[in-house]
């Protein structure tokens, strides 16, 4: 007899949590929502105005890949 959706799920959760896991739930930004891409901006160009010499290049990093992230995720 096949075996239902729901209880291929379960053992696959049972496994899981028998392995020392459990499930958790997590909220993120909406990357579609109207004004993320302006928000993102935003936040780049605080990070770029906050520049020291010492963390200028990491921060230079980070945001070139977040914009990388938001162009790549629309095209």
């Amino acid at each position: 007899m096949p075996v239902s959706r729901a209880e291929r799920v379960e053992r696959r959760r049972s496994k899981l949590r028998a392995a020392g896991l459990r499930p958790v739930q997590i909220w993120v930004p909406n990357m579609e929502a109207p004004g993320f891409a302006e928000e993102c901006r935003r936040q780049s160009r605080l990070i770029r105005e906050s520049e020291t010499d010492v963390s200028g290049a990491e921060d230079a990093a980070w945001e070139a890949a977040s914009q990388d992230a938001i162009t790549s995720y629309h095209d």
